[in-house]
Parts: C-alpha cells; structure tokens; sequence
C-alpha cells in the first residue's frame, strides 16, 4: 500500500497550491479520503475528506471556501485545491485512505505547505 503526496512547496500569502495524492496497493475506489493536516506544537486537524464514490464532501470551517478536494477514481487519485492561502494554513498536509467495511487505514508521508512572504 502507497500513499504519495505531492504539490507542496513555499507560497505567498493569497497564493495556491494544489496538493496531489497517488494510491496504491488497495481498492482506492472503495475508500473515504481524507486530508488532515498538523503544524509544529498544534493538535492535527482534518482538513477535508471525501466519501468513496465522491458524492459527499466536508471541510474544516477554517477552509470552507477556500480549499476543495476531490477525486479521480480512474486514476487513484484525490487532491486538495487550496487557494487564498494564509499563514496559518502552514502545516504538513496527509493524505489518508479509511474503510470502516474493511476496517483500514492508511496514511501517506505528507507533504510540507508553508505560507510565508
């Protein structure tokens, strides 16, 4: 089971990015995606997620309007639009794969976004 992430980098504030996330090594098509992130001394927080099919989708209020993931089931893929970027949106972003049928999780290794002039 892989789980790469991808498109982090240094931006301006009011910037974007767009984070990418390839899988494999399971039915990605047959799990959740969620994006958590977590900065230096603060509890790690959910970002965004996505149901299997992509039919629903929720976000923390701190990106509401700003960030929208989503998901190629095709291509085992699912990633993270984020734009109007601020500081305190710097953190390391993961990507991770939930099956509660399957009972399974899975995380990548992160990918660093720091919102900085």
């Amino acid at each position: 089971v892989q789980l790469v992430e991808s498109g982090g980098g240094l931006v301006q504030p009011g910037g974007s990015l767009r984070l990418s996330c390839a899988a494999s090594g399971f039915t990605f098509s047959r799990y959740d995606m969620t994006w958590y992130r977590q900065a230096p001394g603060k509890e790690r927080e959910l970002v965004a997620s996505i149901t299997s099919t992509g039919g629903r989708t929720d976000y923390a209020d701190s990106v509401k309007g700003r960030f929208t993931i989503s998901r190629d089931n095709a291509k085992n893929t699912v990633s993270l639009q984020m734009n109007s970027l601020q500081p305190e949106d710097t953190a390391g972003y993961y990507c991770v794969a939930k099956s509660a049928i399957f009972r399974k999780e899975y995380w990548g290794q992160g990918t660093q976004v720091t919102v900085s002039f």
